[in-house]
């Protein structure tokens, strides 16, 4: 994992897995988890783009 994917991860949860996986039930489950709270999102993220 780059820095820049671990920074995105961190502040913008969504793009970062937009740019690893695209639009898809991957980068839906994102925002909404984002949406509902930032951590998760985050934890989401992580797990995806690890």
């Amino acid at each position: 994992m780059s820095l820049l994917t671990i920074i995105l991860n961190i502040l913008l949860p969504p793009l970062a897995v937009f740019l690893k996986h695209g639009l898809g039930t991957t980068f839906l489950i994102s925002v909404l988890l984002t949406l509902f709270a930032w951590l998760p999102g985050v934890i989401h993220a992580f797990i995806v783009n690890n």
